[in-house]
C-alpha cells in the first residue's frame, strides 16, 4: 500500500504537496563541476531516469542548456571509487571525458553528430585503468591515473597523453595517492597534492612541484599533520594553496623555491570542505588579479579576495551556500550555489557588478511550495562540554504540538550538513516530520580541532554527539519523546545504528549502505579508505572494535530498523547490512533489509531512489503511528 494511503494518523496537509517519491527521484539531476570559458559554460549532470548515468551539459553565452552525451555514454570516473570531475573542455573545441563503462578517456569533438573516440589504451583488466581530473593543455591531456592489476594491487600516477590518443606518459609516481595536478604557466613545472596510507586528504597531504625536464621534485609544504589542498599557479614561481596549518583551511601563497607560505586572509573560517572527491576547486583567479573564493563555517559564501591587501568583499549574489567547485574566466565566475528551499543550481556571477544568472536549477520541476520552513543552524551542548553543530528543518503543515523528528547523520564521516534543499528532507518535512541534521565531531566545516575530535573515537564521539542532539530536541524543542528516529548513510549508518545501541531514545533507526563491523570493512573495502579505520578507531583490536561496532552490540538494540544497501557497493559491502539484519532476526527484533541490484555506494537510479524513499517514509509512518 502506498505510504500516502496507509491507515492510522493523518498525514499533515497531503493535498498541499502532492509530490510523489517518483517525482522526486526523476527530478534530481545533481549538477556539478562547472567550467566557464569565454561566456560558455559546461557541467556534469545525472540522469536518474536513465539508470543513473551522468552526462555533460553545455550552455552557450546566449542559448539554452544542451546535453552533449546521449545514452549510453556515462561521464563518470571510478578513481578512489568516489570519483570526481570526469571531463575537461579542450581549447578550440571538444570535450574529453572518462566513460564509466570501461573507464577509458574519450574525446568528443565539437560539432553536430560527432561520436566520442577513445584516447587511452584498452586495459588488460576491464576497467583497470581509470582517469580523473583531466585538463587539456598544449595538445595533451593531464590527469590522475589509477591502475588496478589482476592480483588486486592498485597504484596511481599523474600522467599525460596526446589529444590524438596513445600510451600515457607517467610524470609522477611513488605516492599512494595524487590530486590536483596543475601545470605552471610556462609548462615547465607540475604542481600537485600527494599523500600515503593511512592518511586521508583532510588529515595530511604534501604539496610538491616536479620539473618536467628531468623529474626533479621539491616538497613545497605540508605533511602528516597539515592538510594542503587545491594548488593554483599565480606565476612561474608562485603558487596559491589552501592549508589548515592555522587550524582552518585558509588561503596562502608561497614561493616554490623556498620559504614558508604567506597567509592571504587569516580567519577562523574554512575556505574549503576538504577533498571527498577529486576535482574540487574552492577558489579561482580573476583577470584583475583578485581571487573568487568561498569562506564560512558550515555553508560557504562567495566572496572576492584581494591577495595584495587581504581585503575580502561579498560577491553579491543572494545564495547563502556554494559547493567548493568554482571556475572563472575574466571576471565571470561559475559555480554551484544553493540555499534554503533552493536546490543546487549552476550560477554565473559577474565579479565586477555582482550580477548573478542562474543557468540550471536541480529539481526545477518540483512545486515551489515543497521546501517548507527555512532550516535553522543551532549549536548544542554535547557531552564533556563539547559543542555540536546541527541544522533544524521544522515540519511543515498544520501545527503539531509534539511532531515526530528524524535525526540525520551525514556520510563521510568527514563531511557535513548544509542548508541546501534536499528532496528527502523536503519530502519528510512536507508531511509533518521534522529533521535535525547533525554535524558530529569529525565533520568538516568547523576547523581542524573539530575534525580531529574523531581521531580514535569513531563509534564513541559521533554517537555521543548524535544522542546529545536527540536529547536537545526534547529539552529545547517540541519533539514528541516517543517519536524520534535516527537515520544515516554510509558512515552515518554506523553512527545511527550505534546511537540505537547506546540510547533508548529512538523509536527506530534507518541505515543506508551502513557500516556495521570494522574488521570486515577494513578487509573488504576499496583501497582509498582501506587504512582509514586505523585513524578513526585505532589499530585493529578485537575487543576495542567489538565495544563500538553495531554488529557486535546488536543485542542492545530493541527498536525497529530499516536497512537498505546496493548489492554492488565497493565502499561498504552489502554483507555489512545483511549480517546485521540476520543478527536482529535471530533475536526477533523487527528489521527490514532492502537490497538493490545494480546499485553501488549511493542510489543513482530513479526507480531505486523512489522505492527507497517510499520504504523509508512508510517505516516512519509505522513507528510514529502516523
Amino acid at each position: 500500500m502506498p505510504p500516502e494511503h496507509m491507515p492510522g494518523r493523518p498525514v499533515p496537509a497531503p493535498d498541499a504537496r502532492p509530490i510523489s517519491t517518483a517525482d522526486l527521484a526523476r527530478a534530481e539531476v545533481r549538477p556539478r563541476h562547472p567550467t566557464i570559458i569565454g561566456g560558455e559554460a559546461w557541467w556534469e549532470e545525472d540522469r536518474p531516469a536513465e539508470h543513473g548515468r551522468r552526462t555533460i551539459v553545455h550552455r552557450s553565452a546566449t542559448g539554452a542548456p544542451r546535453e552533449l552525451l546521449p545514452a549510453p555514454w556515462d561521464a563518470r570516473t571510478r578513481v578512489h571509487e568516489y570519483g570526481g570531475r570526469a571531463y575537461a573542455v579542450v581549447p578550440g573545441g571538444g570535450v574529453v571525458f572518462t566513460h564509466h563503462g570501461d573507464q577509458r578517456l574519450y574525446l568528443l569533438p565539437s560539432g553536430p553528430a560527432r561520436a566520442p573516440r577513445p584516447l587511452s589504451p584498452e586495459p588488460e583488466v576491464p576497467g583497470g585503468l581509470r582517469y580523473a581530473e583531466p585538463a587539456a593543455r598544449d595538445g595533451r591531456i593531464w590527469c590522475v591515473r589509477e591502475r588496478h592489476s589482476g592480483d588486486g594491487k592498485v597504484d596511481r600516477a599523474i600522467v599525460s597523453l596526446p589529444l590524438s590518443g596513445g600510451e600515457p606518459v607517467a610524470h609522477v609516481t611513488g605516492s599512494d595517492f595524487y590530486a590536483a595536478p596543475v601545470l605552471s604557466p610556462d609548462g615547465a613545472h607540475l604542481a600537485y597534492i600527494c599523500w600515503d596510507h593511512p592518511l586521508m586528504p583532510w588529515i595530511g597531504t604534501e604539496l610538491r612541484v616536479t620539473r618536467l625536464a628531468d623529474g626533479r621534485t621539491r616538497r613545497v609544504t605540508g605533511g602528516p599533520a597539515e592538510s594542503v589542498l587545491a594548488p593554483v599557479w599565480k606565476d612561474e614561481r608562485t603558487l596559491y594553496l589552501l592549508s589548515d596549518r592555522s587550524g582552518w583551511w585558509n588561503l596562502m601563497e608561497c614561493d616554490v623555491n623556498g620559504g614558508p607560505p604567506r597567509p592571504l586572509c587569516p580567519a577562523a573560517e574554512e575556505f574549503a570542505w576538504g577533498l571527498p572527491e577529486l576535482g574540487g576547486t574552492p577558489y579561482a583567479p580573476l583577470a584583475d588579479g583578485r581571487l573568487a573564493v568561498l569562506h564560512g563555517r558550515g555553508d560557504l559564501r562567495l566572496a572576492v579576495l584581494d591577495p595584495a591587501t587581504g581585503a575580502l568583499a561579498d560577491a553579491g549574489p543572494p545564495y547563502p551556500g556554494w559547493v567548493p567547485s568554482l571556475s572563472a574566466d575574466g571576471l565571470a565566475v561559475c559555480g554551484v550555489a544553493y540555499g534554503p528551499g533552493v536546490p543546487h543550481s549552476v550560477v554565473r556571477v559577474d565579479a565586477g557588478t555582482g550580477r548573478a544568472e542562474e543557468l540550471r536549477r536541480d529539481a526545477g520541476r518540483l512545486p515551489a511550495a515543497l521546501p517548507g520552513p527555512r532550516p535553522r543552524p543551532v549549536e548544542i551542548d554535547g557531552r564533556f562540554g563539547r559543542r555540536v553543530h546541527a541544522i533544524v528543518h521544522p515540519p511543515a503543515g498544520p501545527d503539531d504540538p509534539a511532531p515526530p523528528y528524524v535525526v540525520f547523520v551525514h556520510d563521510g564521516p568527514a563531511a557535513h550538513a548544509t542548508t541546501a534543499f534536499d528532496p528527502v528532507k523536503a519530502y519528510l518535512t512536507g508531511r509533518g516530520i521534522g529533521v535535525l541534521d547533525v554535524d558530529h565531531g569529525g565533520s568538516t566545516g568547523y576547523g581542524r580541532a573539530y575534525r580531529d575530535r574523531l581521531r580514535g573515537g569513531w563509534g564513541v564521539v559521533d554517537v555521543q554527539d548524535v544522542v546529545a542532539a536527540a536529547e536537545w530536541l526534547l529539552a529545547a524543542g517540541p519533539a514528541d519523546p516517543r517519536r524520534i528516529a535516527v537515520r544515516g548513510f554510509g558512515a552515518g549508518g554506523w553512527t545511527a545504528l550505534g546511537a540505537c545501541c547506546d540510547s533508548g531514545l529512538f523509536a527506530g533507526g534507518v541505515a543506508i549502505a551502513g557500516v556495521t563491523a570494522l574488521g570486515s570493512l577494513a578487509a573488504a573495502t576499496h583501497d582509498f579508505e582501506s587504512r582509514y579505520v586505523e585513524w578513526l578507531a585505532g589499530p585493529a583490536d578485537p575487543a576495542r572494535y567489538a565495544a563500538r561496532e553495531p554488529l557486535a552490540r546488536a543485542g542492545r538494540i530493541s527498536c525497529p530498523t530499516l536497512l537498505m544497501h546496493g548489492l554492488d557497493d565497493p565502499v561498504v559491502p552489502a554483507g555489512q547490512s545483511e549480517a546485521f539484519a540476520d543478527a536482529l532476526a535471530e533475536r526477533g527484533v523487527s528489521c527490514a533489509f532492502l537490497a538493490f541490484d545494480g546499485e553501488a555506494h549511493g542510489l543513482r537510479r530513479a526507480e531505486t531512489r523512489s522505492a527507497a524513499l517510499a520504504a523509508e517514509f512508510a517505516f516512519y509512518q509505522q513507528i510514529f503511528q502516523m
